[in-house]
């Protein structure tokens, strides 16, 4: 018989599959149990749509509806009990005899905090919490940045060489293998937004999409500060939407928004980077993957203003060129395997344990 961590991971392998469609809302998956039978399950498939317990609750037969008033509601992240964009998932339980929830993270949300749980337990419910609850945490770690630190997740991803550089000065310089680039393409997916900066740019030209994963690409981000790009460039084509952190260009946009800043501060360089998470949580997108280059990595480094490191390792040598970033000291490295060729990291904060 399936155990409470079985199902609960069987929850969030749910929940994964709203990866990219649902930020900055938490991925979320549930399954309804009764007698040791899963009898329904669902999660949060799209930003604004059912969440996870109406799902699970709707997929449940005709036959099996009396069911419910026996079952235990398995749920990666506490049901909510405010109404946002669809009404409280308390409300359903209660209205359907669920007698008991076994839930994973308690929701940071202040609308939600424990208010479900509470709840649930004054009107009976059996409620048991904290089942999985640091890989509940892992899961959700982009949403858990949003609610606590009011901006979003900050992903800093480059691949380097063995001998640790991102690639030849001034040269267009593939480094990963084709495998790994399609992992990057599914992490794109997963994202709200792409940043990268004004040499990347102009040395790789990058369209910044998704095209060889599914699912819809990010925001693109693209750092200009003098107008330097020429508009030819991918990233001027007006196709997609675009920000341009820098000064409006000539001609008619109807995708692309420019980003005039103020001058630059005396040590040099622009405040950009809260200006833009800044942006970004007004227009909600949880998550800004930041794929280079090193300067701007440097910076998001030197603010300490990250939350995740994705690091693709390459096998081949360059001997020369453009040295990869140190990884800051809190660093801590959270998942490693192997795609292809390549060796991929992530590393986490220390403190986010």
């Amino acid at each position: 018989m399936a155990t409470p961590e079985d199902l609960m991971r069987r929850c969030f392998a749910l929940a994964c599959r709203g990866a990219g469609w649902v930020s900055p809302n938490p991925m979320v998956g549930a399954v309804l149990v009764c007698e040791g039978r899963i009898i329904g399950e669902g999660w949060h498939q799209r930003y604004g749509e059912a969440h996870a317990e109406v799902n699970a609750v709707a997929s449940v037969s005709a036959a099996e509806r009396p069911l419910l008033q026996r079952a235990v509601l398995y749920c990666s992240l506490e049901p909510c009990a405010h109404y946002g964009k669809t009404p409280p998932c308390v409300d359903l339980i209660l209205r359907e005899g669920i007698p008991e929830v076994v839930i994973a993270n308690t929701d940071p949300n202040p609308l939600v905090a424990g208010k479900s749980i509470a709840r649930l337990r004054a009107a009976g419910v059996r409620v048991r919490t904290g089942v999985l609850a640091a890989e509940g945490r892992y899961l959700n770690r982009a949403f858990f940045t949003w609610i606590q630190q009011r901006r979003p997740h900050v992903i800093l991803k480059w691949a380097q060489s063995a001998d640790g550089f991102l690639g030849r000065i001034g040269v267009r310089t593939p480094i990963s293998s084709p495998l790994a680039q399609r992992l990057v393409h599914r992490w794109r997916a997963e994202a709200d937004a792409i940043l990268v900066g004004t040499r990347t740019a102009l040395v790789d030209n990058p369209r910044l999409d998704n095209r060889n994963y599914f699912g819809p690409s990010p925001l693109r981000v693209a750092l200009d500060f003098e107008g330097k790009l020429p508009l030819s460039a991918h990233l001027l084509n007006d196709k997609v939407p675009t920000w341009i952190l820098g000064p409006e260009r000539p001609g008619h946009w109807q995708n692309t928004r420019f980003w005039p800043l103020p001058a630059r501060q005396p040590d040099g360089r622009y405040r950009w980077v809260s200006f833009l998470l800044e942006k970004l949580h007004e227009a909600e997108k949880g998550i800004l993957l930041v794929e280079g280059g090193a300067d701007v990595l440097g910076q998001f480094m030197a603010l300490d203003c990250w939350d995740e490191i994705r690091l693709l390792r390459s096998q081949q040598h360059l001997h020369d060129g453009v040295q990869a970033p140190r990884l800051p000291v809190n660093a801590l490295l959270r998942e490693r395997w192997r795609v292809g060729d390549d060796e991929v990291c992530v590393w986490t904060r220390a403190e986010d344990t």
